[in-house]
């Protein structure tokens, strides 16, 4: 098992809280984190038929079985016990008593904000982030081969290659996740759709144009959309919501959390294509984007990441921190050049912001400090959440 950089903040958080939730995408370790963390706690896993009939059914019954607690997975297929729940710690007053994990976003927050509100810590875990992964046997040699293969954990404690691996994931999350979140009648449809979408990952979303080329309609690509943010396939970046222009674009970006995926939809076949692929930008900038959300998420608190466009000029990320705004750029250019530096000149300038102070991602080796920003290579993020 890979170490995983939540495990501090869940243990922390244990001692305070009586009820532990984490939420995440399927496959992204969830089952395997929380048995190691609480090896003393009994385990179940509602995707059991039997475990999750009696739930359902009984859940008092159910809930007596673990008179000090226990760690319940796929918790959000029996909303009807999170009541319960709440009256037993509530009562017992134990820390760490429950341990619930979900890979519905909705479903659970919603059932938390409902029963569970001031009683529980949640968490998302996404797949391994680069940090994490760098420091393993596993460790990517180029930025292509990191992008390629993604960090699903299953991919590296079973050893499969991603064209092994990804359908049956594929097929797994639509015959099952998507069918409990909503009765979609129309599978091939919606498979068409996410492929879509992520042609799209990296861009300005327009849902008209997305329904359009589906052969869907936009309430209907709106609804899939939501499906997709529910079960962690995709998330949407917002604009920065200052107004520094009055021809700001207003609307959202597409990104995927995990780029092995997005290249497996796209069809590509081995790392080396990423060199000339023309999805090469759009999927380092997927990358990157993950791995700075990762870093806050892993830390147990809320990503403050945002994009900025007008008609003419964007900025790939802009990091609201305690004091001031910080701008990046994202390229997936190995070399520095100064036309790379065009959309930070535009930026600083219209607000303000000291140049030197922004940041500059690309693919290549070294860091480097210019005038007109800090250049940091992809082996090397800056660790913002640290602000």
């Amino acid at each position: 098992m890979i170490d995983r950089q939540l495990s501090e903040q869940i243990t922390q958080l244990s001692t305070k809280f009586s009820v532990i939730a984490i939420t995440g995408p399927r496959q992204s370790g969830k089952t395997t984190l929380v048995k190691s963390l609480f090896k003393h706690k009994p385990y179940v896993s509602l995707e059991n038929p039997e475990d999750l009939e009696l739930a359902l059914n009984d859940p008092k019954r159910f809930l007596n079985q673990f008179p000090e607690g226990a760690v319940l997975d796929e918790v959000q297929k029996a909303p009807e016990l999170f009541s319960y729940i709440q009256g037993i710690v509530d009562e017992k007053k134990l820390k760490g008593m429950f341990i619930l994990t979900g890979s519905q976003n909705f479903v659970l927050l919603e059932s938390i904000t409902q029963s569970l509100a001031g009683r529980v810590a949640l968490f998302t875990l996404l797949p391994l982030s680069y940090e994490e992964i760098k420091i393993t046997k596993y460790k990517p040699r180029t930025i292509e081969e990191s992008i390629f293969n993604g960090f699903y954990p299953r991919l590296y404690d079973d050893n499969l290659l991603p064209k092994e691996w990804f359908p049956n994931y594929i097929q797994t999350y639509i015959e099952r996740d998507v069918r409990q979140i909503k009765d979609i009648q129309d599978l091939p449809t919606f498979q068409k759709f996410i492929k879509l979408c992520a042609a799209r990952t990296g861009q300005i979303l327009n849902v008209n144009n997305l329904a359009t080329d589906c052969g869907i309609s936009p309430n209907t690509a709106k609804s899939w959309l939501n499906i997709l943010e529910t079960s962690y396939i995709v998330f949407l970046l917002q604009p920065h919501h200052k107004n520094f222009n009055k021809r700001l674009i207003k609307s959202p970006k597409l990104y995927f959390w995990d780029t092995g995926l997005v290249c497996y939809l796209l069809g590509i076949n081995k790392n080396q294509d990423l060199i000339t692929n023309s999805y090469r930008g759009a999927l380092f900038e997927t990358w990157v984007m993950s791995e700075l959300h990762k870093q806050y998420l892993n830390k147990g608190v809320r990503a403050p990441l945002y994009f900025w466009a007008d008609k003419a000029h964007e900025i790939d990320v802009v990091i609201e921190s305690s004091e001031n705004l910080i701008p990046i750029e994202i390229k997936s250019s190995t070399t520095i050049q100064n036309h790379l530096f065009k959309s930070l000149d535009y930026w600083c300038k219209l607000t303000g912001f000291e140049q030197s102070q922004s940041y500059l991602i690309y693919t290549g080796e070294k860091s480097q400090d210019y005038n007109k920003a800090q250049i940091r290579p992809w082996k090397n993020l800056p660790h913002f959440s640290e602000e």
